[in-house]
């Protein structure tokens, strides 16, 4: 069975795909930093339901899982170069699943360097590590975020995505092209994820679901922006990690030259993982609402700079390449987050 380096594996996707991978067999290298973002004890909690001991996590030091005698695990930066290629050389994966990044489009705002060390320069030690080391297929997390102001609908990856209004949605974007010339230089296969408002048990705390149960569980008002008109294409994260599963096993395949410009002949390829369902923000509110059978207070605001009012992923590519679309019904989703919120946080 391959070997696979995930990067991000005390974050959110990054947790439940290095499970999937686990269960399925592979020998995998979880990496992380474990940075502040957000509440670290929750990813010092995905990491513990892996095998993985706090107490033990030391930086640069790859620690073996106690539950999971096929997962290890290092703390550890992207941008740290040297530490990056030491264990890329001494570990010789096959496969690499990058998630790692400076998450979040509002933080943007505020912390922009942050986004240059994690998503710009990390990402290019990741693509050295890689082509130095024949890895035979590195699939990245790129974002919804890349459509900009896009107005057709539904998003495809065949649009232009040369707008970003974030300095989240630039660096995804740069990732995209950054892999593009490693694929054509190097014939390295790459495939970038644009994920769609993933959302599920041990979910970011920054996010909607998150921010919104916990508020509505203490009784606190919720902000909501747009006045709640925002349409999202909310994704259930097993939907998520069974697409990742379905891409790291089918790498892009070199094309011949063709006429359209357009398409890469590079072994590269772009697919949006989306649920291809926008919901409206206040429907969503109106789910959890249903699911905790309590009543949310709503200030209503005007959308925040950054933010984007629609999205809706186009899967056509993913259905007609690996026969799969996402398709979790968010009620469903949003009941097995709150299952998970209330064991997690001991909540009634």
């Amino acid at each position: 069975m391959s070997k696979v380096l995930i990067t991000g594996t005390a974050g959110f996707i990054g947790f439940h795909l290095s499970n999937a991978l686990i269960s399925k067999g592979f020998e995998v290298v979880g990496l992380d930093n474990i940075n502040d973002y957000y509440d670290v004890n929750l990813k010092y909690g995905r990491l513990n339901e892996s095998g993985i001991t706090k107490e033990l996590i030391a930086y640069n030091k790859l620690l073996r899982s106690e539950k999971f005698d096929n997962y290890k695990f290092i703390k550890l930066n992207l941008e740290d170069q040297d530490n990056i290629n030491n264990l890329f050389k001494s570990e010789k994966f096959d496969l690499v699943v990058n998630l790692a990044a400076q998450a979040g489009v509002r933080y943007s705002l505020e912390n922009p360097h942050a986004y240059i060390n994690s998503n710009i320069l990390g990402f290019t030690n990741i693509l050295e590590a890689c082509r130095n080391n024949s890895i035979k297929h590195l699939v990245y997390a790129s974002s919804s975020s890349v459509y900009g102001l896009n107005t057709k609908m539904p998003f495809s990856t065949s649009d232009n995505v040369d707008h970003p209004i974030s300095l989240y949605a630039a660096s995804k974007k740069s990732n995209e092209l950054m892999a593009h010339t490693y694929s054509y230089l190097y014939d390295m296969p790459t495939t970038g994820l644009r994920f769609f408002t993933v959302y599920g048990p041990w979910g970011r705390p920054d996010m909607a679901l998150f921010l919104f149960t916990k508020a509505i569980l203490e009784g606190k008002t919720i902000d909501v922006y747009n006045y709640g008109n925002m349409l999202r294409d909310f994704t259930y994260i097993d939907d998520i990690v069974e697409g990742l599963v379905k891409v790291l096993e089918n790498p892009p395949k070199k094309k011949d030259a063709i006429s359209n410009p357009s398409v890469s002949i590079a072994p590269y390829k772009i697919y949006n993982i989306g649920n291809s369902t926008p919901v409206k923000l206040n429907d969503f509110i109106e789910a959890i609402e249903k699911a905790l059978n309590k009543k949310a207070e709503r200030n209503l605001m005007p959308i925040q700079p950054g933010d984007v009012e629609k999205t809706w992923a186009d899967v056509t590519d993913l259905i007609d390449d690996l026969g799969y679309k996402p398709a979790t019904d968010i009620n469903y989703g949003v009941n097995e987050f709150i299952k998970w919120y209330k064991y997690f946080y001991k909540t009634d």
